[in-house]
């Protein structure tokens, strides 16, 4: 069972028992009408038993049956509206992609998908069931990146706006490891619901900082997304947290419960519950340089590679290297420069290049060799480990705004979703 805590962690447990159990069920209550579809009390049953055998596979005490159970439904009422509008955008999760899905999950777990298939077996899992499942995060995940990451655009403004946060806020911790509790308020809601949502919030802060557990009290109360995990955000760079989260655990120590904070969606509260210092990205840099001739209708490969050898055999009895690259090199950007090409990291070249530089050793040539471009010769000058975490950091910047954004957008598609849609819920009718 110990090698399938990752896809425990991935999915929400699938039980064979349960599955059975409800199919057993005679009578199968409606639990909740969603437009013109239906929830069943099977299935709603089936959902609990897979989310609090995930808390406990967590190492988590869940909370009782009957509190996780009104929030397990509001999960699938939102799931069932996410795939309809899925469908309706014409998404669909075949067989053929579900099986590449399956297959990529199972080598990633040292598996073939036979022992993938039986492994899930000997743990008591349904392997159709669980087939099922995946379709079904597939079809959300591939939804939502059409309705939202897909549109999202990132401005100059945004990106410099992020380096100034990060070198600022982001200067004593580099990452956040954060717990989140939402109470939230409908769209539109006037000043008396504000208050209502607010003085929740307050004390549910109070009985936290009593010593109430923050993971139970994110299953039985928030509204958020992760409210089932306990309300685990898991590590988040510091660049990629939401204002309203910067600002609520700019002075928090490890440990720390923020005050209730007001933002999109409704009243948040955080819990940090662990913290990385600051890291610096380093990468091999190589001082290089070349001699570049191109293969054309007057230079066969032939040509190009016996002239490249003369040239070799040349600067290896003492000539020049950069005044035969003035003369010969075919790149006439660093012909001018000796065939200089400063300093370059792996990724900055095409492979082929790449491939040829790194068995060098500072001060050698190598043989000729061929690349998209034509034939080369490159000479290896000295090599140094550089701290690039400025570049990387604007790469960082554009990929972490996405996120937030999608985010935040996601959580407003879902409420939109819900708004719009006519939901009747008989849980405990």
């Amino acid at each position: 069972m110990n090698r399938l805590l990752p896809l425990i962690l991935l999915l929400p447990t699938l039980l064979a028992g349960n599955l059975a159990r409800a199919e057993e069920q005679a009578l199968d209550d409606i639990v909740a009408v969603v437009n013109d579809d239906t929830i069943m009390r099977s299935e709603l049953e089936r959902r609990t038993d897979e989310i609090l055998a995930q808390l406990r596979a967590q190492g988590r005490q869940p909370p009782p049956r009957s509190q996780v159970e009104p929030q397990v439904l509001e999960r699938m009422i939102v799931e069932k509206l996410q795939a309809d509008a899925a469908h309706r955008a014409g998404i669909e999760v075949g067989n053929e992609m579900l099986a590449q899905a399956i297959s990529s999950i199972a080598k990633r777990n040292g598996l073939s998908v036979a022992e993938f298939r039986d492994t899930l077996k000997e743990g008591g899992l349904n392997f159709d069931a669980y087939r099922e499942q995946l379709r079904r995060q597939i079809l959300l995940q591939r939804f939502k990146s059409r309705a939202i990451t897909s549109k999202i655009k990132i401005s100059d403004r945004e990106i410099d706006a992020w380096l100034a946060r990060h070198k600022g806020s982001g200067a004593s911790h580099s990452a956040y490891h954060l717990q989140h509790i939402l109470i939230a308020t409908p769209e539109g809601a006037d000043s008396e619901q504000i208050r209502a949502a607010k003085r929740k919030a307050e004390d549910i802060v109070e009985r936290l900082r009593n010593g109430a557990d923050f993971s139970r009290l994110a299953v039985t109360e928030s509204d958020g997304r992760q409210a089932l995990d306990g309300g685990d955000l898991g590590w988040i760079k510091a660049g990629v947290l939401p204002d309203v989260a910067a600002d609520a655990i700019a002075d928090l120590p490890k440990g720390g419960i923020s005050a209730p904070v007001r933002g999109v969606g409704g009243f948040h509260i955080f819990k940090v519950v662990d913290v990385q210092g600051p890291d610096k990205h380093l990468v091999k840099q190589t001082h290089a340089r070349h001699i570049l001739v191109r293969v054309d209708e007057q230079t066969s490969n032939a040509e190009a590679r016996r002239r490249l050898e003369q040239l070799r055999e040349r600067i290896v009895n003492g000539e020049d290297f950069a005044a035969l690259a003035r003369a010969h090199s075919d790149d006439k950007g660093s012909a001018l420069n000796g065939g200089d090409l400063k300093w370059i990291s792996k990724g900055d070249v095409v492979p082929a290049f790449a491939e040829a530089m790194e068995k060098l050793k500072p001060g050698e040539i190598s043989q000729p060799f061929r690349t998209d471009f034509g034939w080369h010769i490159v000479q290896v000058l000295e090599r140094r480990e550089h701290d690039d975490s400025e570049e990387q950091l604007k790469q960082q910047a554009r990929d972490e705004i996405r996120k937030r954004k999608a985010a935040q957008q996601a959580e407003l598609l879902s409420r939109r979703l819900r708004d719009e849609a006519y939901v009747d819920i008989r849980l405990n009718k």
